[in-house]
């Protein structure tokens, strides 16, 4: 089972940007999919954007382009670059690794 820590969450003004990174405890390239999630309370998670290692890249309808996910193989991490963001992208956001693997939670919160 991968590990993966996060980082970057915090509180930001609408229409700020944040950046959430992911790091797992292998190789970012041995992993076939990675993935953003994020859950607000009473809801299901939801899948943000996913990354494969073979470059397929999928995002949520809501991310609109605002977001940009990168795997950066250098940094060993999984980034996702937040712009634009809504009251509505209030959430607490995980990582997750293929097959079954999730990070502790990042919380993002967009308030002024």
């Amino acid at each position: 089972q991968v590990q993966l820590v996060e980082s970057g969450g915090g509180l930001v003004p609408p229409g700020g940007s944040l950046k959430l990174s992911c790091a797992p405890s292998r190789s970012i390239d041995s992993i076939y999919s990675m993935a953003w999630y994020r859950q607000t309370p009473g809801k299901q998670r939801e899948l943000v954007a996913r990354s494969t290692s073979s470059s397929i890249i999928n995002y949520a309808d809501f991310v609109e382009d605002r977001f940009i996910i990168v795997r950066d193989s250098a940094k060993n991490t999984l980034d996702l670059q937040m712009n634009n963001l809504k009251p509505e992208d209030t959430a607490v956001y995980y990582c997750y690794s293929h097959p079954n693997s999730w990070g502790q939670g990042t919380q993002v919160t967009v308030a002024s």
